[in-house]
């Protein structure tokens, strides 16, 4: 901060979280250390760069003003990050009651005879924060689940347990699935041979009676439609 007699400016380096492309904004404050008004005006070196809100004001007895400093959105960032802009702040003793449409430029004129302190403020780039990192909040798709670990490093015993049982059942599950379709695989495998001795026995009867008189049974081929119809059930099964 300053040491000045008039106003204590806070603080002393204009800093801004320099990013590309990106409108950015730092604020002063100024505080009145006087019984007295004081009129202020700020002044860059480069002020097609910077919009300051306000750039002159009155700071009434003892009381605070907040200026913010607003810088462009730059397309290049400076060579090593480093600034060479710097701002004035002007300050001068104004009558009582005086408000910043009483504020004229000679006021802060030395040549006038008036009594004006000045404090220099230079513009430092700094990093902008960087964001959180994300969290993830849960483990990856297909991997084995894992003991959760706790801030201070140990394993959080009740969470492993939980994890493990889940993984037991999923287990279970996919085993009672896996002998499920074993056994439809099974009784379709035993389907397809029961047909195959089927249709080799009706073949030999279709021989038997072209060789002699008589047909086939009735019977024997109701016996035939029957497994066709079991067989049939068991294909859409599997």
């Amino acid at each position: 901060m300053s040491t000045g007699d008039l106003l204590k400016i806070e603080p002393q380096e204009l800093q801004f979280p320099f990013e590309l492309r990106k409108q950015i904004s730092c604020s002063l404050q100024l505080a009145n250390k006087t019984d007295s008004y004081v009129a202020f005006k700020v002044k860059t070196t480069n002020p097609k760069k910077y919009c300051v809100r306000p750039n002159t004001g009155i700071v009434m007895p003892r009381s605070t003003c907040d200026v913010i400093v607003t810088m462009q959105a730059q397309k290049e960032a400076p060579l090593d990050m480093n600034c060479k802009d710097k701002f004035l702040l002007q300050s001068v003793i104004t009558s009582p009651g005086a408000t910043p449409k009483d504020i004229t430029p000679e006021m802060f004129s030395k040549e006038s005879g008036h009594n004006v302190e000045e404090c220099k403020l230079r513009v430092v780039y700094v990093s902008p924060p960087r964001p959180p990192s994300p969290v993830r909040e849960g483990s990856e798709e297909g991997s084995s689940p894992r003991a959760s670990i706790s801030d201070n490093g140990n394993f959080n015993n009740s969470e492993f347990i939980a994890a493990s049982k889940t993984f037991a059942e999923s287990q279970d599950t996919s085993s009672e699935a896996k002998a499920h379709i074993l056994k439809l695989n099974e009784e379709k495998n035993s389907a397809i041979q029961l047909n195959m001795k089927l249709q080799q026995e009706l073949d030999l009867l279709r021989r038997q009676t072209k060789k002699g008189p008589g047909g086939i049974s009735f019977i024997y081929v109701v016996l035939i439609g029957l497994v066709g119809l079991i067989l049939g059930y068991l294909m859409k099964r599997t």
